[in-house]
């Protein structure tokens, strides 16, 4: 029997195929090239443009960086490095500059000599940039002269040419991310250039950083004699330090160069920045696996030749030696082989080898040479490990083998029915009273409910072993299903909403704040999956009617209560209604009573459902880690040991902190 044909078979020919040049493929898939088009993909250009600059820096030609966010939208980006090329370029018969700019996969970062090391890992950086703008101006300062040129969407409008004399040398460029292609927003966060140019004068010895915000004024400068040492003492500022010493290498093997800086604090959980060619690589990689073996293996091999682990001991493990530790990890490479396009993972193989080369070496002669740091940091990893295991008893003792996995839960969660994990919402919820309600008013099929009896453990100071013999923390971890600590594994996880339910006061702030220290420490994973939430509970209630024609009007803040009263006092007066100005002002806005919520405890089943847990009506705000050196440090300063940290972080936001305005 003959194939049915198919309508328009016929008709798909040469003329269906769409041929796009490099950069309108840009434009018609920027995701590929940068990410995203929210916010991070609108910083991914700053970083591109910036980058070239750094990577002159790194090669030792150029010691400024400039950023300036301009008034008018724009970013424009200076330097003072050689400049680049303006001559002809052999294959696109087109000036260096407008090559570069123009060209997809066209740069210095290609083994052609311009650069021995860069953080570009494809070199398309500046030519995407200038798809993705409305409007680029690149000029270059070289050879006593001014080369200019301008483009529009990725293609040239003011043609390359000399236009002045000038005594500089360098490269500014300054462009205008296009709306068409960030529609979420164009707007440029200066905290995170301000972190950039910060990290990037750590990582850049002799280098200097700066930013502008025209819009503002804002301006702040960066330089670090001490490079990545300056880095630690930052890593590890509101911690008590083991020694004030750092230690520090610095070490070219073969075509790598190695650079390591350690320092041990009183904490118990580590803090190790990773970095390739000056790009941060959370996930690690060999140069992270090249760190630790060598570090574990050197701290084993002192305790064991000076007598500070006997025969009979067992040798201290990574996650012993781990605990406490600051450390910034930064090799610098020709060829990187990153793993995956986002540059979160090295995979070259020789790298592994070189930084355990050098940290074996060089960690070996500090702790000979410095005693009593090496037996403070053997003391605090055998610390560590007895607190190991006798986490692992307490575990054992106060759950059966497999409750982590959910084979046990614990007996006061109101589980959900549903098994589609994508579907479940645990809330872990303030006081009985308001658990009582949110389980009568909740949606059984897919929200649990954890009640929560007063202030949980901080365990910004407390080890595994701690937190084992403390019933509200087993519950949470119980009821999460991940585990902790060694036994952790975020496919575990029973709800992929986890829903902290406080009161909106600042005993409910403080509760939550307590949860979040937890999971920022003990289940970063969670947080960075998007699985942590806020819930907004109102403060107000704005009645009107009795008996069966009740109804209630909701409002989550001051603020909010004060706009609504106003704007309905504002329309009963443009109607003609009388109003008595002794009244209260809830009467004069029409309301016949308003209540305030003290607590969740107040709300019965249908209004904690109606205002708080309803996926229809609800607010949730979800926990990002935006910046996670900023995260360790505000939750070193707020849970920590130090109270006069405490207490200055907190005099110095008082003035401009309104508790209402808490996402709490």
């Amino acid at each position: 029997m003959a194939e049915a044909k198919k309508s328009g078979a016929d008709d798909y020919g040469a003329k269906d195929i769409q041929v796009l040049d490099g950069l309108e493929h840009v434009r018609k898939r920027p995701g590929m090239y940068i990410g995203s088009t929210g916010y991070d993909g609108l910083h991914h250009l700053v970083k591109e443009i910036a980058d070239n600059s750094i990577d002159e820096a790194i090669a030792g030609y150029a010691t400024r960086v400039e950023v300036t966010l301009l008034n008018d939208g724009g970013c424009r980006v200076v330097d003072n490095g050689r400049g680049i090329p303006v001559d002809i370029h052999p294959k696109t018969k087109m000036s260096a500059l407008e090559t570069v700019l123009s060209v997809l996969n066209a740069g210095g970062k290609f083994g052609g000599g311009g650069y021995k090391v860069s953080s570009g890992l494809h070199g398309v950086g500046s030519s995407v940039v200038n798809a993705l703008s409305t409007h680029m101006i690149a000029e270059v300062y070289k050879n006593g002269k001014i080369h200019h040129i301008e483009f529009e969407k990725g293609k040239t409008v003011v043609p390359f040419a000399v236009t002045g004399s000038t005594d500089k040398q360098g490269t500014m460029v300054t462009f205008y991310p296009d709306a068409e292609i960030f529609k979420e927003t164009t707007t440029f966060d200066y905290e995170w250039v301000v972190n950039y140019l910060r990290h990037q004068a750590y990582l850049t010895k002799g280098i200097m950083t700066s930013v502008h915000d025209e819009r503002t004024g804002k301006s702040e400068t960066f330089y670090f004699e001490g490079g990545i040492k300056s880095y630690i003492k930052r890593l590890n500022e509101g911690k008590e330090v083991l020694s004030d010493d750092i230690f520090y290498v610095e070490k070219p093997v073969e075509d790598i160069i190695v650079e390591i800086a350690v320092q041990y604090n009183d904490t118990y959980t580590e803090t190790l920045r990773p970095f390739v060619n000056n790009v941060l690589t959370p996930e690690g990689g060999t140069h992270v696996v090249g760190f630790r073996t060598a570090l574990n293996r050197v701290i084993n091999d002192y305790a064991r030749k000076n007598g500070l682990l006997k025969e009979k001991d067992d040798n201290l493990t990574g996650d012993d030696i781990k605990e406490g530790l600051a450390a910034v990890v930064s090799v610098k490479l020709p060829d990187p082989q990153f793993e995956g396009q986002t540059k979160q993972k090295l995979g070259n193989p020789e790298a592994r080898g070189y930084v355990d080369k050098a940290m074996s070496e060089y960690f070996s002669y500090y702790l000979e040479e410095h005693p009593d740091v090496a037996k403070k940091i053997v003391g605090k990893a055998t610390l560590a490990a007895r607190a190991r295991k006798a986490a692992r008893a307490a575990r054992d003792n106060v759950i059966r083998k497999g409750a982590f996995e959910g084979l046990n839960l614990p007996s006061k969660l109101a589980d959900c029915s549903s098994r589609d994990r994508t579907q479940c919402e645990l809330f872990i919820v303030e006081g009985n009273s308001a658990a009582g309600s949110a389980k009568e008013g909740r949606d059984s099929k897919i929200q649990a409910i954890l009640p929560l009896r007063g202030k949980v453990l901080n365990t910004e100071r407390a080890r595994l072993d701690k937190m084992f013999a403390n019933a509200e923390i087993v519950s949470l971890i119980k009821a999460m299903g991940v585990g902790i600590g060694d036994t952790f594994d975020i496919n575990g996880l029973r709800y992929y909403k986890i829903v902290f339910m406080t009161d909106a006061d600042v005993d409910g702030a403080h509760i939550s704040t307590l949860l979040l220290t937890f999971f920022f420490r003990y289940m970063p994973e969670v947080i960075k999956g998007g699985h942590v939430y806020l819930a907004k509970p109102p403060l107000f209630g704005l009645i009107k009617g009795t008996g069966s024609g009740r109804k209630i009007e909701y409002i989550y803040n001051e603020d909010a209560l004060e706009a609504t009263l106003t704007k309905r006092i504002e329309e009963r007066r443009a109607a003609g209604v009388k109003i008595n100005p002794e009244d209260e002002r809830f009467k004069q806005a029409g309301y016949t009573a308003q209540q305030r919520f003290k607590g969740l405890g107040e709300m019965d089943a249908a209004q904690l459902w109606a205002t708080t847990m309803d996926p229809e009506r609800r607010t949730l705000i979800r926990v990002n880690i935006e910046d996670a050196e900023k995260a360790d440090a505000i939750f070193t300063k707020l849970m920590g040991d130090e109270a006069e940290l405490r207490k200055n972080f907190i005099q110095s936001r008082a003035a401009t902190v309104n508790l209402d305005d808490l996402d709490f």
